[in-house]
């Protein structure tokens, strides 16, 4: 995956972790149908982040 497109899909996702439980969770009572879809994003995002910046090279000298 390139980077570009990692980078899109962080911001997609951003978006999605205000949209989702504010709009298409409001709702549910409890909380962890929010809490639920936060960790999976959270991993995700983690994913992403590794796969945006696997390119990148220290300054080892």
């Amino acid at each position: 995956m390139s980077r570009k497109t990692s980078l899109w899909l962080i911001g997609l996702i951003i978006v999605a972790l205000y949209a989702v439980p504010y709009l298409l969770l409001h709702d549910v009572a409890t909380w962890y149908g929010s809490f639920l879809f936060w960790i999976c994003a959270a991993v995700v995002l983690i994913l992403l982040n590794i796969t945006a910046t696997a390119g990148f090279k220290g300054d080892d000298q």
